[in-house]
C-alpha cells in the first residue's frame, strides 16, 4: 500500500467541507452571487457546455450515467477478483476501493458547486422580476384559479386531440424541443436573465425508468443539458422542457423553475406551449386551493371543459401505473436533495410557485 498516494487522495476529501463552507458564505450574499456568479461566471460556462453537447443528438447525460453504472459494476468485479487472487492484500485493496469512491464523490460534489450549485443562493426570482410576493387571501387564490381555468379551457379548444380525445402534438417531441427556445426569447425581452444561446432539450431513451422514479425531467450541470422524460403525456412535455431550461439558465429553485416554465410557455407563440404552461399553473394553484377550501375547489372543478378533464384523467392514469417503492424512495431522495440545497420546504417548495402566480395576477389586475 503506497501511503504517500493515499495521503494525497485523502486531501481531496477536504473538498466536501470546503464546498459546504463556500455554499454557506454564498447564502449570506445573494446579491453578490447574482452579479458575479449567476449572471457572470455561470452564464458562459452553461452556454459553452450546452452548445458543445448539443452536437450529440442523444443525451450525453444519459450516456454518462450509463457509463458510470457500468464502471462501478466493473470495478466491483475487479475488486472481488483481486481480493481472491491476493488474499493477504485484501484489506488494503478494500480500503483503497473505499477511498477512491469517497475521493470521486468529493470531486463530483465540489465540481457541482462550482459549475452550477451556487445558483441556489442567487437573488429570489421575485426580486429579479420585481413581483411583490406577499400573503394572500383564499379569495385571491380562488380568483387566480378561475382565471386559469378559463384560459385553460380556451387554449384546450385550440389544440389537436388523439383518438381518445387527449391532447396530442401535431408533430413529434423533437419538434417541440426545437421550438422551446421561442418562449425564452420572448420572455428575455422583459427579463434578460432568461436569455442566452443554449442547446435544445433532449429526450431520454430510458424515460420509463425516470417515470418509475417519479421524474419528468433532469438538468445535468456537467453537460449543460435539459433532459426530458418523453413518455409523459404530450401536454406535459412543453412545460417540463421549459422547467429544465430554466435550470439550464441558472435558476436552481424548483418553485422558480416552475414559474419560469409557466411564464415562457405563456409567452410562447405556439398554442401547445401556452396550454402546457397554463395547465401547469392550474394544477399547482388548484392543489393549493384544495388545501385551503375544498368546497371552493369542487365548485371550480365543475367549470373544467371536457377536453381538460380528459387530459387530467390521462395524467392521473399515467402516474398511477408507476406507483410503488421506487417512486417513494426517489421522492425521499429528492426531498433530501432540495433541503440540502437551501430549499427548507423540500418537495413542498414546488407549491410555492403559487405565490409568484398570485403576485403576477395582482399586478395584472392593477393595470
Amino acid at each position: 500500500m503506497n501511503k504517500t498516494i493515499n495521503y494525497k487522495k485523502l486531501i481531496v476529501i477536504f473538498l466536501v467541507p470546503i464546498g459546504m463552507l463556500l455554499s454557506f458564505i454564498a447564502s449570506q450574499y445573494p446579491s453578490t452571487i447574482e452579479a458575479i456568479y449567476s449572471t457572470g461566471i455561470y452564464r458562459p460556462i452553461g452556454q459553452i457546455l450546452s452548445n458543445i453537447t448539443s452536437i450529440v443528438p442523444t443525451s450525453t447525460a444519459e450516456l454518462i450515467y450509463a457509463s458510470v453504472i457500468i464502471l462501478i459494476i466493473w470495478r466491483i468485479i475487479l475488486l472481488i477478483i483481486h481480493s481472491f487472487k491476493q488474499p493477504k492484500e485484501r484489506k488494503y485493496i478494500f480500503i483503497n476501493f473505499i477511498i477512491n469512491i469517497i475521493v470521486t464523490i468529493s470531486i463530483t460534489y465540489f465540481s457541482f458547486i462550482l459549475l452550477w450549485g451556487f445558483n441556489y443562493y442567487r437573488l429570489p426570482l421575485s426580486t429579479i422580476s420585481r413581483l411583490e410576493v406577499k400573503p394572500s387571501t383564499t379569495k385571491e387564490l380562488e380568483e387566480l384559479c378561475l382565471s386559469l381555468v378559463e384560459r385553460s379551457n380556451t387554449l384546450r379548444g385550440l389544440v389537436k386531440e388523439d383518438s381518445n380525445g387527449v391532447m396530442q402534438f401535431s408533430s413529434g417531441y423533437r419538434d417541440v424541443f426545437a421550438r422551446a427556445y421561442k418562449g425564452f426569447e420572448n420572455a428575455s425581452k422583459l427579463y434578460p436573465e432568461l436569455g442566452g444561446r443554449y442547446g435544445p432539450p433532449k429526450g431520454v431513451i430510458f424515460s420509463n425508468l425516470m417515470s418509475y422514479a417519479g421524474i419528468t425531467g433532469v438538468y445535468f450541470p456537467f453537460s449543460g443539458e435539459a433532459n426530458v422524460n418523453i413518455t409523459i403525456p404530450d401536454f406535459d412535455i412543453p412545460a417540463t422542457a421549459c422547467h429544465e431550461m430554466a435550470h439550464q439558465r441558472g435558476f436552481a429553485r424548483e418553485d422558480e423553475a416552475n414559474y419560469i416554465a409557466y411564464l415562457t410557455c405563456k409567452m410562447h407563440p405556439d398554442v401547445d406551449f401556452q396550454y402546457s404552461g397554463t395547465l401547469l399553473a392550474l394544477i399547482s394553484s388548484t392543489n393549493a386551493l384544495y388545501s385551503q377550501d375544498q368546497a371552493a375547489f369542487k365548485e371550480l372543478r365543475l367549470k373544467y371543459s371536457e377536453g381538460l378533464n380528459r387530459d387530467l384523467q390521462e395524467l392521473n392514469e399515467y402516474w398511477k401505473q408507476y406507483e410503488g417503492p421506487v417512486n417513494e424512495v426517489s421522492n425521499k431522495i429528492n426531498d433530501s436533495y432540495l433541503k440540502a440545497n437551501n430549499q427548507s420546504d423540500g418537495v413542498k417548495s414546488y407549491g410555492r410557485m403559487v405565490d409568484l402566480l398570485l403576485a403576477e395576477y395582482r399586478g395584472e389586475k392593477a393595470k
